[in-house]
């Protein structure tokens, strides 16, 4: 396990952090754009308590969380934190039917509070209680794929007990199954799928695919009308694949190429702008005629625009995760295990990406999701087919350094 040390984030990596939060995938694009009310801004005061000292550091361990009592037996209840509008509601908004079927079904209580907005900010109000080996009162979080690695790295996640998670290690599809930062899912578990694609306006292309990110940025009839992303993975990713090398695997020199290509698209003003998810209106309208785009956005489009496609590149796309993890120290581990299982049945699986519309990790769904929405079930941005599953990569781990270094390079390429 890590040595954990207070935080200082760099320049870079603090700009990333502003950008995700005001326009990426920390502002809108998690949750379905017609649901989404808006999120708190990360202030000056915000980003410096962050980088501010006086947390002590972690005490070394074996490399898993500090020993810590389970009261589950005796205290029927599960503290569960979770992003806006992550969660299924009914109609009228005053209940929440999975939560509370599995309430009646297990009697336990679940204490469901929306209070992450971005992961860096929410990782800046538990890291003191965690680097101190307290509780932080919640037994269930969920955070996006680099978080969760940091926190397992740390020490700072309960390992799991696979006893209790029979329909999770079951129903767990495949591509989410080996993630780098943990091995087996021995600490978490993904609570849905984020992926990047390729989108277009069909009336705005006069009818044509744009199916490659080669034709995002040498395709002359497309100049002037092509977005990418302002999350460094996602594009960056998109571009190495199309370069034939692997987002898991690559080196300096390849990330420094795939820069250098894009680059090459902002000279020749065949890029418009990267955005973040505020690309779904310039979409919708045809001022981007192609961008790479996050497929909970791609699907809400398509509700009110027919012109809206999407394409898969036969090199592949990206796929991140947000993941269930339960934090050291947690009072009730065993009634938090329960939960994650019972989300990987499938009824309750579809039930959930019926009204989060991103990518579900649980295999035998569709039948289920069918009943709900038939179109929902056809849908690969929320049912990857094998297909699509087989063209699925994720962006690896990175060292602090690599991303201060990588997102230096990629703030001054996106002019941030």
């Amino acid at each position: 396990m890590e040595q954990y040390e207070p935080d200082r984030l760099s320049g870079p990596q603090l700009a990333a952090i502003q950008r995700s939060l005001t326009s990426g995938r920390g502002a809108l694009s998690r949750r379905s754009l017609m649901r989404a009310t808006g999120f708190g801004a990360l202030t000056a005061g915000g980003l410096a308590a962050l980088t501010g000292c006086g947390i002590p550091a972690a005490k070394k361990t074996d490399g898993q969380a500090p020993a810590s009592t389970d009261h589950s037996a005796k205290e029927k209840v599960i503290n569960f934190s979770n992003w806006t509008e992550y969660m299924d509601v009914s109609d009228d908004k005053k209940h929440r039917p999975t939560l509370e079927a599995f309430a009646r079904r297990t009697g336990i209580q679940v204490k469901y509070t929306e209070d992450i907005n971005d992961n860096v900010e929410f990782f800046g109000k538990i890291k003191p209680q965690l680097a101190a080996g307290q509780d932080i009162g919640r037994d269930l979080i969920v955070v996006t794929d680099w978080l969760a690695g940091r926190l397992i790295r740390f020490g700072w996640a309960q390992k799991l007990n696979a006893s209790n998670l029979p329909h999770a290690f079951a129903n767990l599809s495949a591509p989410f199954r080996t993630p780098d930062w943990d091995p087996g899912r021995a600490y978490s578990y993904p609570w849905t799928g984020i992926p990047a694609v390729i989108a277009y306006n069909s009336k705005a292309t006069g009818g044509r695919t744009v199916d490659s990110v080669t034709q995002l940025l040498d395709d002359p009839s497309l100049k002037g009308r092509v977005g990418f992303l302002t999350e460094m993975r996602d594009t960056v990713g998109m571009t190495l694949l199309d370069m034939g090398k692997d987002p898991a695997k690559f080196t300096d020199a390849d990330y420094d190429a795939a820069i250098g290509r894009l680059q090459k698209g902002v000279d020749k003003k065949q890029i418009r702008r990267f955005t973040g998810n505020d690309y779904t209106g310039d979409l919708d309208k045809g001022d981007l005629a192609a961008c790479v785009a996050w497929g909970g956005d791609v699907t809400q489009l398509q509700s009110d625009n027919p012109d809206i496609k999407y394409a898969i590149p036969a090199a592949g796309y990206m796929l991140s995760s947000d993941n269930l993890l339960i934090p050291a120290k947690a009072r009730h581990q065993a009634n938090a295990e329960r939960l994650i299982d019972y989300y990987y049945e499938p009824a309750v699986a579809a039930q959930l990406a019926a009204y989060i519309n991103y990518v579900c990790p649980v295999d035998g769904v569709r039948d289920e999701l069918s009943k709900i929405d038939p179109k929902l079930a056809e849908n690969t941005l929320i049912l990857p087919d094998k297909a699509m599953a087989a063209k699925a990569h994720s962006f690896r781990s990175l060292s602090s350094e690599e991303e201060t270094k990588y997102e230096e390079k990629f703030a001054k390429l996106i002019g941030a």
